[in-house]
């Protein structure tokens, strides 16, 4: 199966090709802005780096979030609109999910994204499995949070929100990803079941309209 995985939810637009689970193509800029402008040009770049017409692909993987709702807009605008140009499937991946698969050797791993506003989006996996539902929380409720789930063995916490958790869980590593592996999401996304791909929303925007209104999700 050939998977073509994007993100742009976070810190970063990346893109990668996956051959049966062997990447054949990755791409990752860190940005806070500009997708929009890059992600198309990475894909092309990335197809043809892997050697394949877009004919080629078997489905298309992309995060749904938690992240920023602009990215997470472009990211998930851009993967609908290739998958209907090829009539194929759009399989949506959590962020939190992809960054904990970016790393592997921990018997715990936290993913973790500074949310701002002193909150972080939340969730814990073992062994490739969750332990929790997705979740944003303050700093200090998440490090309690964590402890109920907190076992023996090494323990990572991945994620730009890491740091926020240095030293409230005990022993853990910090490696503070501004993104998801964009291969390890190509992965995820074609062991997924065919499942439409929504936006996943821990909170309400930050951004209003005039008079007060939140704007569409």
């Amino acid at each position: 199966m050939i998977v073509l995985g994007l993100d742009t939810a976070v810190g970063a637009c990346s893109v990668a090709v996956v051959a049966d689970g062997e990447p054949l193509a990755a791409f990752s800029e860190a940005m806070q802005r500009g997708h929009q402008e890059r992600l198309a040009l990475m894909v092309r770049e990335a197809m043809a780096e892997a050697g394949l017409a877009f004919g080629a692909l078997d489905r298309i993987g992309v995060t749904v979030g938690p992240g920023s709702f602009t990215g997470l807009r472009v990211g998930l605008a851009f993967a609908k609109g290739l998958g209907l140009a090829l009539a194929r499937p759009v399989v949506g991946v959590g962020t939190l999910e992809a960054l904990a698969a970016s790393e592997s050797g921990a018997d715990l791993t936290i993913a973790a994204i500074d949310a701002r506003r002193g909150q972080i989006y939340l969730q814990a996996f073992s062994g490739g499995h969750a332990l929790m539902a997705p979740d944003v929380l303050p700093v200090e409720i998440a490090a309690a949070r964590l402890a109920e789930v907190r076992s023996s063995g090494r323990v990572d916490i991945v994620g730009s929100g890491a740091s926020l958790l240095d030293g409230l869980v005990s022993g853990a590593r910090i490696l503070p990803r501004a993104a998801p592996d964009p291969v390890a999401l190509a992965r995820l996304a074609q062991a997924k079941p065919l499942t439409p791909a929504r936006p996943l929303y821990l909170r309400a925007p930050d951004a209003k309209l005039p008079g007060g209104l939140d704007p569409p999700a």
